[in-house]
């Protein structure tokens, strides 16, 4: 256990070539669920915890862990089961998502898995807890679960989607796309619906896919339209996570930019791995612009710059 504790930090630099490390735990029985170690700051056995009055059922409460004061979502109770019982006895991860960092308790944590992108799969249809996933894999033969965390944080503290009203009636980014629409990628949801409610007042048309695969197809299909000459015509940018089940954002950004069909596509990578991003992968696989999730003025700015590059 304290091997993998304390080689979290030291493992989140792999990205790219459509491959992550997922950290595996437990929060109550024997399922296995996985987070991207990309994401991961550190791994603790549970501090003592500070209640917080009125604060959300599902913060058990808040840990002060090296000069900071870190809200403990307990992630069995966020996905509707039962409190994880025994605090002290189980383990935090500090995770960064959507530029602030929380604290997941969980059960128990066990190893860490490197695997291809193409090996997880869009999860199962249906209510309850498979409601709370954005994917699933098989590791020796178990099903892991991998949970969509922006769905929890947003129903924990709901995210402003709002663009603020200089921008909403600034009119340039719907003169510059007219007809055309922004593609949005992304396996969460929440973060699908998160871009489109913010690029709505903007008089922008949108069309999402649920991962890389999905959209590298649909992309396609609309490119060998015989009525254009390549995707900009109908698709004036595309927004896309960076994790997705089959193809991630940075492998999809890549099959982009190698057709000739979908190469002058401007592609924003959107993505919660914020401060931590790797650089030289986005500009490896010829990305035109990283924005961390979720800020709704940077991101209208941003697809106003692209759109108007045109």
């Amino acid at each position: 256990m304290a091997g993998i504790l304390d080689s979290v930090n030291q493992r989140t630099q792999l990205v790219g070539q459509n491959r992550l490390e997922l950290l595996l735990f437990k929060l109550r029985g024997r399922q296995r669920f996985g987070i991207n170690v990309f994401k991961v700051r550190e791994v603790l056995q549970c501090p003592p915890l500070t209640n917080m009055p009125k604060s959300n059922p599902y913060i058990r409460g808040v840990a002060h862990i090296r000069g900071q004061t870190i809200s403990v979502i307990d992630l069995s109770m966020a996905v509707g089961g039962p409190a994880i019982e025994n605090i002290k006895d189980s383990f935090i991860i500090i995770a960064e998502y959507n530029r602030s960092v929380q604290g997941f308790l969980v059960g128990g944590v066990e190893r860490i898995v490197n695997m291809n992108w193409e090996k997880i799969m869009p999860p199962p249809s249906g209510a309850g807890r498979y409601s709370y996933l954005t994917a699933v894999t098989e590791i020796e033969n178990e099903l892991v679960e991998i949970l969509d965390v922006e769905k929890i944080l947003n129903e924990i503290c709901p995210v402003n989607t709002e663009v603020s009203a200089a921008i909403a009636n600034d009119g340039e980014i719907q003169k510059d796309l007219g007809e055309r629409i922004v593609f949005i990628a992304d396996d969460s949801a929440v973060a699908r619906n998160q871009v489109k409610r913010a690029l709505e007042p903007l008089g922008v048309q949108t069309e999402l896919a649920k991962n890389g695969k999905e959209a590298l197809i649909r992309l396609r299909e609309i490119a060998e339209l015989d009525c254009i000459n390549d995707i900009t015509e109908r698709v004036g940018l595309l927004i896309s996570d960076v994790e997705m089940p089959e193809m991630d954002g940075y492998t999809l950004t890549a099959e982009i930019k190698a057709d000739p069909k979908l190469a002058p596509l401007h592609v924003i990578l959107h993505t919660s791995l914020s401060g931590v991003f790797n650089q030289a992968m986005i500009e490896k696989v010829g990305a035109d612009d990283f924005i961390a999730k979720f800020n709704p003025d940077e991101l209208a700015t941003a697809v106003k710059k692209w759109v108007h590059c045109d």
